[in-house]
Parts: C-alpha cells; structure tokens; sequence
C-alpha cells in the first residue's frame, strides 16, 4: 500500500533528513516512521478547565470512556510525496506529468522500506532538449531516472 503525505508538518520532517539517494534531476528523502495524527476536531478536544465541573465528573453522571488510538498500530505500508517546484519545471503541465511519473515508479516498486517518502526534482527540465511539455520523451526519461533511483533502493 502506498499512501500520500498531505501535511506539511510531514514533509519538514522528511525533508530535515539528508536525501537517501540523488540522480541528476531528483533526491529521495527517507523517514522510517508513519504520518502524523490529523487535528481532533472541536468537538473531540477537551474542555477548557473553567468549563468543567468541580468534582470533574459529568452532569449525567457518567464517566468518558477513552480508547487507544489507532496511531498505535505498528508501522506497515510507504507514503509518498512529491515536490515539483516551479522553478524547475515552469509550466504545469510538465509539473503534472513529473509528479505522475512519480507516482507510477513507486506504485511498480513493491519492495520498498515503510515509512515516509518524499521525491524532490532538484534541478531544472530542460525546455530546449524537452520542446513539448508533456511529450513521450520527455515522460520517458523522468520514467527511466525514476526507475533508475528506485532501482539501488535497499531494504
């Protein structure tokens, strides 16, 4: 299973680590660990101290019953992000077509370590060698540099 990271806060943790492997347009970021918890809700955050009773106890009278959370489970699965800045690749569609590519390399690499991944391309798509932004050669070589990186991934 290959999930995405969507915080922030998951990304800055990924990226305070030093890139685990680079190739000539990207760097691939490794952090053994899980997503972080998403926010409660307002509704499931705890009271202000004011608001509660004296005693602590409930008005009806009945003690809250709190349950483990699910965060607890052991680590299974890889998440992924991608980060395609626009001074690498100017034009969204070329943005676009990167972060597919992306996607599709790890989703066709199975043996991949859990934890959190975040490919970064690092340097810039070269508009005169790559004329069309979104041609098969172009998709064709992120592909190859792609499947090349993952490739000298170990366990």
């Amino acid at each position: 299973m290959i999930g995405r990271i969507v915080r922030s806060a998951d990304f800055e943790r990924v990226l305070g680590r030093p890139s685990r492997l680079r190739s000539p347009h990207f760097a691939v970021h490794h952090l053994a660990d899980r997503p972080s918890p998403p926010a409660k809700p307002k509704h499931l955050r705890a009271a202000p101290a004011d608001l509660s009773t004296a005693q602590g106890e409930l008005s009806t009278g009945d003690a809250q019953q709190f349950h483990k959370l699910v965060d607890e489970a052991p680590l299974e699965g890889a998440w992924l992000g991608a980060i395609v800045p626009k001074r690498n690749a100017k034009r969204a569609v070329t943005r676009n077509l990167v972060k597919r590519q992306i996607r599709a390399a790890f989703a066709s690499h199975s043996a991949l370590p859990a934890g959190l991944w975040v490919v970064r391309l690092r340097a810039p798509i070269d508009r005169q060698k790559f004329v069309s932004a979104a041609s098969d050669a172009l998709r064709a070589a992120v592909r190859e540099e792609l499947s090349g990186l993952l490739g000298r991934i170990k366990a």
